[in-house]
């Protein structure tokens, strides 16, 4: 038998010695681990304390907004049903008036003080009619440029013939954004800007925020924007002198149609006088009244009638020289400021202070102008007879809103229409983009904790 040859025996497999782990391996890992997780961790607190900051401020945006939207209803309210009648300022709620979790305040105009805020409504009647003032009329504002006046005329008239020193759309066509003249009455006081040799000084003046203060830098010289004079009084310009929202119905306190005395039939027109003039002085007036016609105005009227004032008293809402539904663009002087009154047709200096004297003295009854006879001599009175009222039934309001932390602010201007009842808003502007136009302690005070109703029983008027 054949043997195999004998396979070599294999020696046994050893394990290859393990290499031991390097100390701290576990602990780096770990700390690794630590690190990112901790990491996250104040990523995400990060992310949650901004997100709590916007909820916070988004909360306090709609605070505020919520209290700016009570506030328009509530000069709404304050203006509705008055009949012409001005809002009495005592009356009215307009300094720091708490609403919910905010507050708002309603600026106005002093144009005596430009160191002290001035709150309360504005009476739109009180200014000049941008759509109705004549040439002479706008050329008598403060600081009225040459031929602006002109230009103003051409934007709002409805034709293209060419006012001289006034433009039309040949101008307008050649700017390097060119648009057309206008040809229609102005919407808004900001429409301006866009007329001819108009510029934003001689709008707005040095009060770049509008709030009727001289801040501190609105009176710098150069050294940061507006560029003023520096001369310590701030030029307010004429925003605040003009308007594009004033008419009033030609109709009496009680809704009835006026009776015009240029046209009324005799026995109309002494039904009229009856409720006026005793018996014994009935055909005295009526002879009076049938052979001065036509009337320039009621102010012509009352002079040349015979009428006492108490007498004209009685029947003035109820009669008119004027057959329009609706009579536009009229000043009223018990409201109207100096630098208005001077606007007015032949009007002077020792004039407007005649007219301020004694309205401040006598307080007039509803549809009473005759003062302004007494005041002024007698063709000066004819002469601003077509141009005067004492009804008012627009009015603007500038508004500040404010959350109770101080978070956020809203500011917003309005223009109210009371001519109908419920009074209706007309016109509204984001005021926001101007910055905080009060006291800076108010915010100040609110941000650092201060209870609002603490703040509010802070006036802060004055100015820094």
């Amino acid at each position: 038998m054949t043997r195999r040859p004998s396979q070599p025996v294999s020696a046994p497999c050893r394990a290859a010695p393990r290499r031991p782990r390097a100390p701290g391996t576990v602990l780096i890992v770990t700390l690794g681990i630590l690190i990112v997780l901790t990491g996250l961790v104040l990523v995400l607190a990060h992310t949650m304390r901004i997100e709590g900051l916007c909820s916070a401020n988004r909360l306090a945006a709609d605070q505020a907004a919520a209290v700016e939207l009570g506030a328009i209803q509530y000069v709404i309210a304050c203006v509705d049903g008055l009949g012409g009648q001005v809002p009495d300022a005592a009356d009215l709620q307009c300094d720091g008036a708490q609403v919910g979790n905010g507050a708002f305040w309603i600026l106005c105009t002093d144009r005596d003080d430009d160191q002290t805020y001035a709150f309360g409504l504005t009476d739109e009647a009180g200014k000049i009619n941008l759509n109705k003032a004549s040439e002479e009329m706008l050329a008598k504002l403060p600081d009225m440029t040459v031929d602006v006046p002109a230009a103003i005329l051409d934007w709002r008239d409805e034709d293209t013939e060419l006012t001289e020193g006034g433009a039309e759309s040949e101008y307008y066509l050649l700017l390097p954004d060119p648009y057309d003249c206008k040809n229609a009455p102005f919407e808004t006081v900001e429409e301006l800007l866009l007329v001819y040799l108009m510029t934003e000084d001689l709008l707005f003046g040095e009060d770049v925020n509008r709030n009727s203060i001289l801040d501190e830098n609105e009176n710098d010289a150069d050294a940061s924007d507006p560029i003023d004079n520096r001369d310590g009084y701030l030029d307010r310009g004429i925003y605040d002198l003009v308007t594009v929202y004033t008419h009033e119905p030609n109709v009496d306190d009680d809704g009835e149609q006026r009776v015009n005395v240029n046209q009324a039939r005799g026995r109309e027109l002494s039904d009229i006088l009856d409720d006026a003039v005793s018996d014994d002085r009935l055909a005295e007036v009526m002879s009076r009244t049938m052979s001065g016609r036509p009337f320039k105005n009621i102010l012509d009227f009352y002079l040349r009638s015979g009428l006492t004032n108490e007498e004209f008293l009685t029947i003035a809402d109820h009669v008119t020289t004027d057959n329009a539904k609706t009579l536009e663009g009229r000043v009223n002087i018990n409201t109207a400021c100096r630098e208005v009154l001077l606007c007015l047709p032949d009007l002077d200096e020792a004039d407007a202070a005649a007219l301020i004297a004694a309205r401040s003295d006598d307080e007039a009854e509803p549809g009473d102008v005759a003062w302004v006879a007494d005041a002024l001599p007698q063709e000066k009175a004819v002469a601003i007879g077509s141009y005067i009222t004492i009804l008012s039934y627009q009015f603007s309001a500038d508004i500040v809103s404010v959350s109770a932390d101080g978070r956020a602010f809203r500011r917003c201007r309005i223009v109210v229409d009371a001519a109908e009842s419920p009074a209706r808003l007309v016109y509204r502007q984001d005021l926001t983009h101007l910055g905080w136009p009060l006291s800076p302690d108010i915010i100040s005070m609110l941000r650092a904790g201060e209870a609002l109703e603490n703040v509010l029983t802070s006036t802060y008027q004055e100015t820094p």
